[in-house]
């Protein structure tokens, strides 16, 4: 079984890598495979709704100038999906946004696949941005995959997510409770997950 991470930050190593790598690691604990995929700064195109997708049916979009159909494709090698994104202006970037309806509208291979998303915030939108990352998942019949909190993050500084101490412990669970998913999906298989001591944060420390 495999787990896609999509990072969603222009910053490749930021607090949305030390989140999604909390993830990724305790997934790979539990013998689950993790890729953590990259978006990158280049320009990420908005959907045009020239629906040339649906009129080809082959499952890609029709700009192929982007990161898109490289990741529709590990979307479809994949048995569930992470997404995880910085919180800018109370919502997620655009391109993380962009990327997610494209492939998901042009056909990437999604139904019944569990998924997540993931906020990561300085202060405040974190549960805006949270919500719109997860609506689109609703949509193409992926069954969300849910944690001891939302599955928000707090840091600001490059790597100050890492001591949000419950933010970490939200993204473990996550992790324990997507494998618990997975393997009840593919065998009808395996005991509720186990939970840690509670860890609880507040923003004065």
């Amino acid at each position: 079984m495999k787990v896609l991470l999509i990072n969603g930050s222009p910053r490749k190593q930021g607090n949305t890598h030390v989140a999604l790598s909390e993830i990724g690691k305790t997934l790979e604990s539990l013998g689950i495979e993790a890729e953590i995929v990259w978006i990158g700064t280049k320009p990420v195109r908005g959907c045009i709704a020239c629906n040339t997708c649906k009129a080809r049916g082959d499952g890609h979009c029709v700009f192929d100038d982007d990161i898109c159909n490289s990741v529709i494709d590990r979307i479809n090698a994949c048995d569930a999906l992470v997404v995880g994104a910085p919180v800018y202006y109370g919502v997620p970037p655009g391109q993380t946004l962009s990327l997610l309806q494209r492939a998901l509208y042009a056909g990437a291979v999604v139904a019944n696949k569990p998924a997540a998303a993931v906020a990561v915030c300085r202060r405040g939108g974190a549960t805006a941005a949270f919500q719109t990352l997860q609506l689109p998942f609703q949509m193409v019949n992926m069954p969300l995959v849910t944690s001891q909190y939302w599955n928000i993050v707090y840091g600001r500084e490059k790597g100050e997510a890492a001591l949000d101490a419950e933010g970490m412990q939200t993204m473990r669970q996550l992790a324990r409770n997507m494998a618990w998913m997975l393997r009840k999906i593919q065998t009808g298989e395996g005991d509720a997950p186990a939970t840690e001591p509670w860890q609880g944060m507040h923003f004065i420390r």
